[in-house]
């Protein structure tokens, strides 16, 4: 599909852009105001309350894959996607519901704080280098998405609209810190939601829908005319393990996403951090059905009107510009731009945390808070510069790398935060062994790094569902059986949990005493060892 179907108006893009970072940067240095201390900076001084949290999780969470590769996904996947989105969603709650109001009464600014004090050292910066990798990751595809974006909008090559985007988002975001942060990523969840579904409304009327009026949920009354040109399209068409392969992929890794840890950290209180996630569900639920609707109404368009679509990432763009007004157009391409700011907002909070404070609380325990604040914003502002700079020539598989990063830290970090949480024998040294392990096995049979040593194929493998089908299991696996292994060698006893790291787990779960017997079983750690031990057999039987 060529020029025809490009935002011809180029000053209209730049009015939208304009608009919208005069916003966040007005946002920003209303906040920098409010920037005193390092729970200002990193936790925005824990007073976030749950409607500018739950809208702010949400904006984290939906990145500009919301409005490009994720609609890209749905053009590939079909209806099997919803499995897909349903894991995603999820997470948020079972990472507030299993660790994240239990992490919040510590007052922790990311989970390498509890990492820090539940295990030590050694393992807070196993831990801490794989999470700042993964968001590194994460990062570059916002970086990509942003540059990308501008190309479309201002019609100017990538690397120049690249240099551009990073300086304008890095700019505001170390501006304003985590207050910022929240509050820029409450406005532009708010944006990218309107942005999404009432030009979305528009286009299903001319498509001939009824339910036009709120394209989420009432697009349905065009699955007939779905079924017609285009019958393939609700087939359940992948092998079994697809769809219980999503459950470690897209669940359990980003439970453990420090970005979006530390948005339940910011909360007022624990009861308010858990009614922001009533929030997220309803805000993310709005903007996840509108994207949906546009992958149906993409596939739809394909299908009737004859025309096709090169880039799959673009179609919501295309479909705005054929049915809509340029101006409506730019305006949704202004959504996801504020989609990608928020999340890139998130990934470089969470950088500055695991760099600023995790980290140099190990390296330089003596170092006074201003001085880490200070690092913390050269932490923040150089994880943007490096996103820049990897994005002038970036991987192929710009969503699969944002998808892959989640089977990576689900490999590696969630084993230890859950297991560290409701588990007093969770061993040190066990941590850091099936960590690196497994996340260095992750990486190895993924399609991305060595393409002749691969589990699964095609896009299971690219996504990392047959790999994180592996290793994520084989991580809980080995962590257990290993520190029931290492907690009963006397050689490895200066790595078994000692009683102040057992009384964490009390306290963080809110009781006022301290009992042996809580959180302190073998049954069912070992129950889990051994399903999991099965489950990654499973996954290692040829993919069909």
């Amino acid at each position: 599909m060529g020029n025809e179907f490009a935002i011809t108006n180029v000053w209209i893009g730049v009015v939208v852009v304009v608009i919208l970072f005069a916003i966040c940067y007005l946002i920003g240095w209303y906040s920098s105001k409010m920037t005193t201390s390092e729970e200002d900076f990193y936790a925005a001084g824990f007073k976030i309350g749950p409607v500018t949290n739950g809208l702010g999780m949400a904006a984290t969470w939906a990145s500009l894959a919301t409005f490009l590769g994720v609609i890209a996904l749905i053009a590939k996947l079909q209806v099997p996607f919803v499995y897909l989105w349903i894991q995603w969603a999820i997470s948020i709650p079972l990472l507030t519901l299993l660790y994240g109001t239990s992490l919040r009464r510590m007052k922790a600014f990311t989970p390498g704080v509890f990492i820090k004090a539940r295990y030590g050292k050694g393992a807070t910066l196993t831990i801490a280098c794989w999470m700042i990798l993964i968001m590194i990751m994460y990062a570059l595809g916002q970086m990509i998405g942003l540059g990308q974006a501008f190309e479309m909008l201002f019609g100017i090559p990538y690397n120049i609209a690249l240099v551009i985007a990073g300086i304008a988002t890095v700019g505001y975001i170390t501006l304003g810190g985590m207050y910022g942060a929240s509050y820029n990523a409450a406005f532009q969840m708010v944006l990218m939601t309107i942005a999404m579904i009432v030009p979305m409304g528009a286009i299903m009327k001319s498509m001939g829908s009824s339910g036009w009026w709120f394209p989420p949920l009432a697009y349905g009354d065009m699955v007939p005319a779905m079924l017609k040109v285009l019958p393939t399209f609700f087939d359940m068409k992948y092998d079994i393990r697809w769809y219980f392969a999503l459950i470690p992929a897209f669940t359990l890794g980003p439970v453990a996403l420090p970005h979006l840890a530390m948005r339940v950290f910011t909360s007022s209180s624990v009861k308010n951090a858990r009614w922001a996630v009533v929030w997220f569900v309803l805000f993310l639920g709005l903007l996840f059905s509108g994207t949906y609707t546009s992958g149906f109404a993409g596939n739809y368009f394909v299908a009737t009107t004859g025309k096709t679509i090169a880039k799959a990432d673009q179609t919501l763009l295309i479909l705005n510009v054929f049915y809509n007004p340029v101006w409506v157009a730019a305006f949704v391409m202004g959504g996801a731009l504020a989609a990608g700011l928020s999340t890139v907002g998130g990934n470089l909070m969470a950088i500055s945390g695991l760099v600023g404070n995790d980290l140099l609380s190990i390296m330089a325990p003596s170092m006074d808070s201003k001085t880490r604040i200070k690092w913390g914003f050269v932490a923040l502002a150089m994880g943007g510069v490096i996103a820049v700079l990897l994005a002038f020539k970036p991987p192929k598989f710009l969503v699969t790398s944002i998808l892959w990063a989640f089977g990576l830290l689900a490999s590696t970090a969630t084993p230890g935060i859950l297991l560290g949480v409701w588990w007093k024998e969770a061993n040190k040294l066990a941590l850091i062994v099936s960590a690196n392990i497994c996340g260095l096995i992750f990486i190895i049979i993924s399609p991305h790094v060595f393409p002749g040593i691969v589990v699964g194929k095609g896009i299971s493998a690219a996504l990392g569902m047959s790999g994180g089908l592996v290793t994520v299991p084989l991580s809980f696996t080995l962590f257990i059986l290993l520190s029931l292994v290492f907690n009963r060698m006397p050689a490895l006893k200066a790595w078994a949990p000692t009683l102040e790291d057992k009384k964490v787990i009390d306290r963080i779960h809110g009781w006022g005493d301290y009992d042996e017997t809580r959180y302190n079983g073998v049954v069912w750690p070992s129950v889990i060892a051994v399903v999991c031990l099965f489950i990654t057999i499973w996954g290692l039987q040829p993919w069909s």
